[in-house]
């Protein structure tokens, strides 16, 4: 086991206070310390290395803490689509934290490990999953079981979240399935959501935040649709689950406007998952012929963008420094633009003084 993995509030004091010492600690104290703060942290997709640098060096200049992440659909066992397998995700953000020397803390989260059926084989694929996030030294989890009815839900997420829980690194779960942009659903309901985090804490499992539908949607939103997501019934929720001390996390913030994004705070919004925009980013700053080569394949294929990525990666890895230093600027921007709008900035020192 990872000693990572054994992170407790004590080691965390310690490490806080060593600046000479990359600090990768669990969500779990942090959502903890900030149930009743004002405080949205920022949780990246990074589907292309080169924003991370940007990204940390934000969250340094800042004060901010921050979580980087990928989905099952991202980066498996196998790589998913972005060519990253949990081991590589790991070591490229903590080998970019390490070489700038990063003294904030962040945190690794294995974001929408899905299950879309009650099948065994389905299941398996993601306790295997979790089994090499638990490897390479993920300190966050996220189990989504959402596309099953409710007690399926609540079972499954039971069957793969407990030795999670009972290590108190970080866990999310997620009740009402947030859909990709263009596609409706049905928003979360409070009963839904109570229920759900009743049958998972009858089970022994001790969730930190709970993601929900709550009208975001994922990936890049047509520009003539209306953003909407429905703080109400956010806020409702969080009262009626934060005495179980759990959080909101908000899914699908990529094409929300920044001024809008300090509300989020206000409804028991813990935790932001920013997505889509890195790698639109990314995109914007890559050799010309390059793009164009991913554009072929993609359309080719009958593909999304992003699933060139898995194609192109040793391209996309070996981009020149001009391009890099192009889209780590660019990151570097938009991710203090964030930080300040999700009223992360000084997250770091307040972490530090709320568990001392």
């Amino acid at each position: 086991m990872n000693p990572l993995l054994k992170l407790r509030p004590d080691y965390i004091i310690e490490k806080l206070g060593d600046n000479s010492a990359v600090c990768l600690i669990g969500s779990h104290p942090i959502i903890q310390a900030f149930m009743d703060e004002k405080v949205m942290i920022m949780t990246c997709n990074t589907r292309i290395k080169h924003v991370i640098p940007g990204i940390l060096r934000a969250a340094e200049d800042l004060d901010s803490i921050v979580g980087f992440e990928l989905a099952k659909t991202e980066g498996n066992i196998d790589g998913g689509y972005t060519g990253q397998s949990p081991q590589i995700f790991f070591d490229t953000v903590v080998g970019y934290a390490d070489r700038s020397g990063h003294s904030k803390p962040f945190f690794i989260h294995g974001d929408h490990i899905t299950v879309r059926d009650t099948s065994d084989e389905e299941i398996n694929t993601s306790a295997d999953l979790i089994k090499a996030e638990l490897a390479a030294g993920y300190t966050s989890f996220a189990m989504d079981a959402s596309f099953n009815e409710l007690e399926d839900n609540i079972r499954i997420t039971t069957r793969l979240a407990k030795e999670i829980s009972d290590m108190q690194v970080g866990l999310e779960a997620e009740v009402g399935e947030v859909k990709s942009a263009g596609q409706e659903a049905e928003i979360t309901t409070v009963e839904e959501a109570v229920t759900f985090i009743k049958g998972l804490k009858d089970n022994g499992l001790n969730p930190d935040l709970l993601a929900i539908n709550n009208g975001s949607k994922h990936g890049n939103y047509n520009p003539d649709e209306e953003v909407h997501i429905d703080l109400q019934r956010t806020g409702d929720i969080f009262n009626a689950i934060r005495s179980d001390g759990v959080c909101i996390a908000q899914h699908g913030i990529t094409g929300t406007p920044l001024h809008l994004m300090g509300q989020f705070t206000e409804y028991g919004i813990r935790k932001g998952n920013v997505g889509t925009l890195w790698q639109n980013i990314a995109h914007e700053h890559m050799p010309k012929e390059l793009m164009a080569e991913m554009r072929r394949w993609a359309e080719e294929n009958h593909q999304d963008i992003k699933k060139a990525t898995r194609e192109y990666k040793k391209e996309i890895d070996s981009i020149g420094a001009e391009y890099a230093e192009a889209i780590e600027e660019h990151a570097y921007r938009a991710a203090c633009e964030h930080i300040k709008a999700f009223r992360s900035d000084g997250s770091a020192s307040l972490l530090k003084e709320k568990i001392q």
